[in-house]
């Protein structure tokens, strides 16, 4: 069996890097973050995502990946902005492009 090696998930995108890399790519994420929520209608900008507290540390001393990686999906997850007419939920940058082609459902 092959095994993967160990990822971290961003709390803001919610997409997973090594362990290494994700200090990298977290104040880079973030960065970006701010430029796109900038960019936005007041209306649909969204407060800055805060980094979730974990610190469960495991018997030999390391953090609970297991435990730091849900609360980071669960953080990237409730960035995300329901639509008006349909319900399904997107980014908010996304969410105007999404609201251009979405129709209520006309009744039969």
């Amino acid at each position: 069996m092959i095994r993967r090696p160990p990822t971290v998930v961003c709390y803001i995108c919610g997409r997973e890097y090594g362990t290494k890399s994700i200090s990298i790519h977290e104040p880079q994420c973030l960065k970006k973050w701010h430029n796109e929520n900038n960019l936005l209608p007041k209306e649909l900008r969204r407060p800055e995502p805060k980094k979730p507290e974990v610190r469960t540390i495991t018997a030999k001393g390391f953090y609970d990946l297991n435990s730091l990686n849900e609360a980071a999906w669960t953080s990237a997850q409730n960035q995300l902005v329901p639509c008006s007419v349909c319900g399904r939920t997107f980014l908010p940058d996304r969410l105007i492009v999404h609201q251009r082609s979405c129709k209520p459902k006309a009744a039969k």
